[in-house]
């Protein structure tokens, strides 16, 4: 399986995660950076700086996979349409 690394960004710093995590594929690593940022939000969110931060996801190459705002965790998803029966 592919390793993963979730390095995180706060305005020019950025946080290495030099252990990474393996995963099936990229949309796993969306999903296990989604779980990241709102479990941060939750522990450390009186920290204005954190909506502006992103966890930047790369692979074992050092290539960037996918880049997830911390901004964008907090939306949630959208309702189901109603059924019309």
């Amino acid at each position: 399986m592919p390793r993963y690394f979730f390095n995180t960004r706060i305005d020019d710093e950025i946080i290495p995660d030099e252990d990474g995590e393996e995963l099936r594929d990229p949309d796993q690593a969306w999903e296990a950076a989604k779980a990241m940022i709102v479990e941060l939000l939750r522990d450390e969110g009186d920290h204005p700086s954190l909506l502006a931060a992103s966890i930047v996801v790369t692979d074992e190459s050092g290539e960037i996979v996918l880049e997830f705002p911390f901004s964008e965790a907090l939306i949630g998803e959208p309702d189901p349409p109603p059924t019309r029966h």
